[in-house]
């Protein structure tokens, strides 16, 4: 049995982390820690444990071998580095931190210790995004030529634990970045893993367009991004998160091949569609994707207390991920500069 601390007990902690940790035959839930104690004490209330009264009494607890870290992105390496430090593995919510040092040293050290290393990159798991993958593989559509993939809600301020203009995600100082960090890297890491390639140049553009923070001005973080990205195997597409999708939410891909094409996740379609170059449609069914108004299990947390009961390395590692957060901060540099920026490590 993998007893689990949760540190950070928002929204996402609410609706994936802690009920899933709870569903998890081998997972048990020892206790949580939040700058809220209240917030931290009604967990206990609903699903048993304890509550901690600061970060270091929790990650001092023998009893917790593993813990999610669903901080504030600032936070996400100070947090990770001592929760390692404590000999604990980590499930790090995305983005995995706010600088690509960050990253790097999170990854480094988490080898250092002997510890396991996971992000929560999630889409990787939907099974339409499992069957995609492999179909790509298969060279069903043929060789991959061109993409679009998107992400977009209405916002965050409708839907986490203190919503509204207050919402932390509006806020520089604690997000660091936008959209882009919040459903950009989600896109981003699906897309290298639908494809098999790697990002290695972004042109990019990240704006404020419509978001207003509690003061009535824009908010000081992107709330739309496009990237036009260039992979390492030839292929060619564009990348588009938003937080200003009023209408459905939007999380799709569409991946065009010298045979055919491929649809995901379309909205009021078939969790995929294939399209051939000789004119056959065909609907292939496949689970359902999250949404933030239905939130169906993950597969995140399941995969992660399977990789420490087998002592095998995490489907999704730090290091794995490294490869999409660099180019999402390819992408931030492009947007600032107005320049075309290539990526040598993701060659």
């Amino acid at each position: 049995m993998i007893g689990v601390g949760i540190i950070g007990c928002g929204k996402i902690s609410q609706v994936r982390h802690i009920p899933e940790y709870s569903d998890n035959p081998s997972a048990r839930i020892v206790g949580f820690f939040d700058n809220n104690q209240e917030r931290a004490v009604q967990m206990t209330e609903r699903w048993g444990g304890k509550a901690y009264s600061t970060l270091d009494e929790l990650l001092a607890d023998p009893e917790i071998d593993a813990v999610s870290v669903c901080v504030a992105n600032v936070a996400h390496c100070e947090v990770t580095l001592k929760a390692l430090k404590a000999g604990k593995h980590v499930l790090c919510e995305k983005p995995m931190a706010i600088t690509i040092d960050e990253c790097e040293e999170m990854v480094r050290t988490a080898e250092e210790c002997g510890k396991k290393l996971m992000i929560g990159q999630n889409q990787r798991l939907a099974a339409a995004h499992v069957k995609a993958r492999k179909m790509v593989e298969d060279g069903v559509i043929g060789k991959v030529l061109t993409f679009r993939t998107a992400f977009g809600h209405s916002g965050p301020e409708n839907w986490s634990v203190d919503p509204g203009r207050n919402t932390w995600f509006f806020d520089r100082k604690q997000a660091a970045m936008g959209v882009m960090a919040d459903l950009g890297i989600h896109k981003t890491d699906l897309i290298q893993y639908l494809l098999g390639q790697k990002v290695v140049a972004s042109t990019a553009r990240l704006v404020t367009l419509d978001k207003i923070g509690p003061d009535g001005n824009l908010i000081g973080v992107d709330d739309n991004s496009i990237c036009i990205y260039e992979m390492d195997g030839g292929a060619m597409g564009t990348m588009t998160a938003s937080w200003t999708y009023y209408g459905a939410e939007d999380n799709s891909t569409v991946i065009f091949g010298t045979k055919g094409s491929l649809t995901i996740y379309d909205i009021d379609r078939a969790p995929i569609v294939l399209r051939t170059s000789d004119g056959k449609v065909e609907n292939i069914e496949a689970g359902e994707i999250q949404t933030n108004a239905n939130q169906t299990k993950s597969g995140i947390i399941d995969a992660f207390i399977d990789c420490l009961v087998s002592d095998a390395e995490p489907s999704i590692s730090g290091k794995d991920v490294l490869a999409a957060m660099r180019a999402v901060f390819a992408s931030i540099k492009s947007s600032e500069e107005g320049i075309r920026v290539e990526i040598p490590e993701n060659k």
